[in-house]
């Protein structure tokens, strides 16, 4: 039998694309474990049992565990950024509005991310990069303004936290920055859910779900948060942007919109407006040329 070459761009192809349709269903799973627990603490147990699988990979492949305790500090930060709050903007938002908008609204983090550069690292971006954030917010406009009613009545805080989820997601790139020249991915990784758990485990240990809320239903909604949503997905993810690069791994995750509306309707039977389709395929389209011409600039530059 032909042993499979984890690094060939075809497997990675093929994996990523799973992998997209795994990120879509895991909110309508995420949204099922959020009937028994705060968000937060939802967090804590997916990233508890995606430890252990992760360290267990870790050992079998070098069992080398370096950190430098000036680094501590920006671990700790990564976990608050990237996903405590992250996660918390994100859940949090489902609660208020459709899953298939929150993805469209975090479509909109490449265009995000490109502004802060401009305003903390003074980075002018090409006229090209401009038009496509530019087409970015008339997409999220789109989107946020195509139902005012409902806005004015509750999403309008699924909006903010979807937005908080943006913003922090992208704050956590620009501090994982200062880390992934010293560490390899995986290391980063797993140094830094053991910090979120940590962060996180005081809340959860005070709001506990009962033990009758702990049915077969809900282990499997963290088993695959978990081992799917969570370890799959960093290991896949990890040995993508190694095979493919940066870029094009970055182009597949912008895709979730597409598979979380297909299983929001599936599953849901969530509708959003036709207005809301259309800003959705703007800003999904927009931020994939962003993205594309930021990594064809960097590509560039090295």
């Amino acid at each position: 039998m032909k042993k499979i070459n984890w690094m060939s761009k075809p497997v990675n192809y093929v994996l990523m694309t799973a992998l997209v349709v795994v990120w879509g269903y895991e909110y309508i799973v995420a949204k099922d474990a959020m009937e028994t627990v705060a968000p937060i603490t939802l967090v804590c147990f997916k990233y508890s049992v995606a430890i252990v699988v992760l360290l267990t990979y870790k050992l079998i492949m070098d069992r080398r565990f370096t950190i430098r305790g000036r680094d501590v500090g920006f671990f700790v930060l990564c976990a608050v950024f990237g996903d405590i709050m992250y996660w918390v903007g994100e859940y949090g938002a489902m609660h208020y509005m459709q899953i298939s908008l929150v993805t469209i609204v975090l479509a909109f983090v490449p265009a995000v991310s490109i502004i802060l550069e401009i305003f903390i690292y003074k980075v002018r971006p090409t006229p090209a990069v401009a038009l496509g954030i530019a087409v970015c917010i008339v997409g999220v406009a789109l989107v946020v303004g195509a139902d005012m009613a409902a806005l004015m009545n509750g999403k309008l805080l699924g909006f903010l936290l979807a937005g908080v989820a943006v913003v922090s997601w992208n704050i956590y790139n620009f501090l994982t920055a200062k880390l992934s020249g010293d560490y390899n991915p995986l290391d980063v990784t797993i140094y830094q859910l053991i910090a979120a758990v940590l962060v996180s485990l005081p809340y959860t240990l005070f709001n506990l779900p009962p033990a009758s809320a702990i049915d077969a239903q809900f282990v499997y909604d963290v088993l695959y948060l978990a081992l799917l949503g969570g370890a799959f997905s960093y290991l896949v993810y990890i040995n993508s942007v190694r095979s493919l690069g940066v870029t094009p791994s970055a182009l597949f995750s912008n895709m979730l919109p597409v598979t979380s509306t297909f299983f929001g309707w599936l599953c849901l039977g969530e509708m959003i407006a036709p207005l809301q389709i259309a800003g959705g395929i703007v800003v999904v389209a927009a931020g994939s040329v962003v993205i594309w011409l930021k990594g064809k600039d960097v590509d560039r530059r090295a």
